[in-house]
């Protein structure tokens, strides 16, 4: 049976994937031999190979021959091996295009109360009773939301007088989240209770989302990333040595 030497040292299969194992490796093999099984019967032409191998240079910053024979040798990968990474790169677009372009319309659709983003002002404090004061001098423009912040809210939005965002609805605590997108612009919500904090908030803008060029290249890999984690996982819960 043929062996690999590395540092000096020959190993069996079998003993490389018992270190594959131990160095918590597996995973990442059981990934790109995943990516390779998808990719398998997708081809590319002539143009599309030698684009995928010009772009793998430029982002390796290869521009000389020189440049490339040094960098092969320390990656102990032959010019084929480059260039059949640069071409599954280039495939695996096209498999993430095949698989999820055709769902991106009903997944955004699914998912546009999440992807919208909005800027709000909050207070933070662990006092009711100086929430509720807070919140009756704003009502009353005794002072303005971002003195008030400043002075007295205890976390990090002090330093910019409250003011939060853009963020997107779906990165906020599911509460916080209710009382905005419940909320009209400049509406200041009494103080209520969100985890072990009283807060009082105004909702400033709301930015809905738009499914452009961008937004339908992260749902593509989104749909992407969370295919392939169930799929390793899946196969990593059946792995058996034998």
């Amino acid at each position: 049976m043929q062996a690999v030497e590395i540092n000096g040292g020959k190993f069996r299969a079998e003993i490389l994937v018992e270190k594959l194992v131990t160095y918590g490796m597996m995973p990442q093999l059981v990934r790109e031999m995943t990516l390779d099984r998808v990719t398998s019967d997708i081809s590319l032409t002539p143009e599309e190979q030698k684009t995928a191998h010009q772009q793998a240079f430029q982002q390796l910053g290869i521009d000389a021959d020189e440049k490339l024979r040094v960098w092969l040798k320390q990656q102990g990968m032959t010019l084929i091996d480059l260039e059949k990474r640069a071409e599954k790169s280039l495939k695996l677009a096209k498999f993430k295009q095949e698989t999820w372009g055709g769902k991106v319309n009903s997944i955004f659709l699914e998912r546009k109360k999440q992807l919208d983003r909005v800027i709000y002002s909050l207070i933070c404090t662990k006092d009711f009773c100086i929430a509720q004061e807070l919140y009756f001098r704003i009502k009353e423009g005794e002072q303005s939301f971002d003195e008030l912040a400043r002075e007295y809210s205890q976390g990090p939005e002090s330093q910019t007088g409250g003011l939060i965002g853009p963020v997107e609805i779906g990165s906020i605590h599911p509460n916080l989240a209710t009382m905005l997108i419940a909320s009209d612009i400049g509406q200041v919500q009494p103080p209520t209770m969100i985890g072990d904090w009283i807060v009082v908030v105004r909702l400033e803008k709301l930015l809905p989302a738009i499914l452009d060029e961008a937004m339908q290249r992260r749902l593509i890999d989104e749909g992407f990333s969370k295919w392939l984690e169930e799929n390793v996982a899946q196969q990593m819960a059946t792995f058996v040595r034998v």
